[in-house]
């Protein structure tokens, strides 16, 4: 990639001009915060001009041949039920999404909040005039301050949030979990609800802008897939690879900040409330049973011996939330790439459950919606032994096609859950969704 300009650049312009450069040329967009918790690092792939929708059969072999034709790279979104037909764990609900989509871009931006410098990326002669739509938005940072009277509403909310799953409906779910682990069927597993509100006159990016602002979380993306606009605000990595070095960050146990505790953006913990999260026996199992299978997900494509764990019940905060978590890391074998790696270990065992394909089984039995985006993968491949890619948990999608917002949420279910306990867990985890629908209604 060479860069084709580089100039200073004000954080708080950022976001302002992704969104010009999405309404004008089309975009995909990554981000997290910077040091500061709130100033994005950014990268993003504007114009679109090769496209892989992956059909049934297409396997890691044919993302690789995509991604790896040319040194761009790829932007990409797996759908959770890419995982479901590699398992062979059948389903008949009907689908609006593809089982993924891997993308090449005409022009790169990245931006680092650090040295608040903004790069225009191309790995050969761009096209002149894309460059210069790029350069004249990039010219002028100051129409792209977010106005201190506040923006346009995004959207306008025109009824009722539903669930797929009613309150007592998702207890009894989590009841009948149990009754399939006492049986032996499973050791975890991650139950969710589907939620849907009516919308019209939305702008799917700037409620990403919007929620990146008020909720800032380390692997945010915007990725459009025709009527859907997928906006995932997840806390979650699902495996990044850099040089063949392979590093997994998995979460499970979760508690509540109490309300006199709730803080702006990302930051340290409560001591009191991080020990306490640690010590529960029920979030330590949860957690331990997931870095198991996904330290065995990941051996599957790791130099042998290599595999091991560290950093095991991290805690930090987002959303409002405690979130414990571990890493584990690896090295990729000399003979594949990073395809073979996200094939082997998808979907993400955190969102799934041990064994995985039996709670594959049991989840699309009693869970009446799809997952689609949600659970899946959000990618940034740079080459065969670089790439980093999400969890898309905390994500929504604006289905332009039926005039919904549709967001889930979920929580992992073990021997010792409490239903009740875990209706309220998933109902957190929904919380800034939910409140964002209240407000725009």
């Amino acid at each position: 990639m060479h860069v084709r300009d580089s100039f200073p650049y004000p954080p708080e312009a950022v976001l302002g001009l992704a969104a010009a450069l999405e309404r004008e040329a089309g975009a995909d967009v990554l981000c997290a915060p910077g040091a500061d918790g709130r100033s994005p690092t950014l990268f993003m792939g504007v114009a679109p001009e090769e496209e892989f929708v992956l059909l049934p059969g297409a396997d890691a072999g044919d993302m690789a041949a995509f991604a790896f034709a040319d040194e761009r790279p790829t932007m990409g979104l797996l759908a959770y039920e890419f995982g479901l037909d590699r398992l062979g764990v059948r389903s008949r609900k009907e689908r609006v999404m593809p089982r993924g989509m891997l993308r090449k871009y005409g022009l790169h931006l990245a931006y680092d909040p650090k040295a608040k410098r903004l790069d225009l990326l191309h790995h050969a002669e761009p096209d002149v005039r894309l460059l210069d739509l790029a350069r004249r938005l990039a010219a002028n940072p100051e129409a792209f301050v977010p106005d201190a009277y506040g923006a346009p509403r995004p959207a306008r909310v025109t009824g009722h949030v539903r669930r797929s799953l009613s309150s007592e409906a998702y207890e009894a779910a989590v009841t009948e979990v149990l009754a399939r682990i006492r049986q032996g069927h499973t050791y975890q597993l991650n139950l969710s609800v589907e939620f849907r509100a009516p919308v019209r006159e939305c702008d799917p990016f700037a409620l990403f802008r919007l929620l990146f602002g008020r909720y800032p979380a380390p692997h945010y993306a915007f990725f459009r897939c025709g009527p859907q606009a997928v906006i995932s605000t997840s806390p979650e990595r699902f495996v990044r690879v850099a040089d063949g070095e392979v590093l997994s960050q998995p979460i499970k146990g979760t508690l509540r900040l109490p309300p006199g505790q709730r803080r702006k953006g990302l930051a340290g913990p409560p001591p009191d409330l991080a020990r306490a999260l640690r010590a529960s026996p029920k979030e330590d199992a949860e957690l331990s049973m997931i870095v198991d299978l996904m330290r065995n997900d990941v051996a599957a494509s790791c130099e042998y011996g290599s595999v091991g764990v560290r950093a095991h019940k991290s805690v930090f905060v987002v959303d409002d939330l405690l979130q414990m978590y571990s890493e584990v890391t690896g090295r990729l074998r000399p003979d594949l790439n990073v395809f073979d790696l996200v094939q082997e270990a998808f979907p993400p065992g955190s969102v799934t459950g041990c064994p995985k394909k039996r709670s594959l089984e049991i989840i699309e039995e009693l869970e009446p919606h799809t997952r689609e985006a949600y659970c899946g993968s959000v990618l940034l491949v740079h080459g065969p032994r670089d790439m980093d890619a999400s969890v898309a948990i905390r994500t929504a999608r604006h289905d332009a096609d039926a005039g919904e917002m549709v967001f889930h949420a979920g929580s992992g279910i073990v021997v010792d859950s409490d239903p009740a306990a875990e209706e309220r867990e998933t109902v957190a985890k929904a919380d800034k969704f939910l409140r964002l629908m209240e407000e725009l209604s």
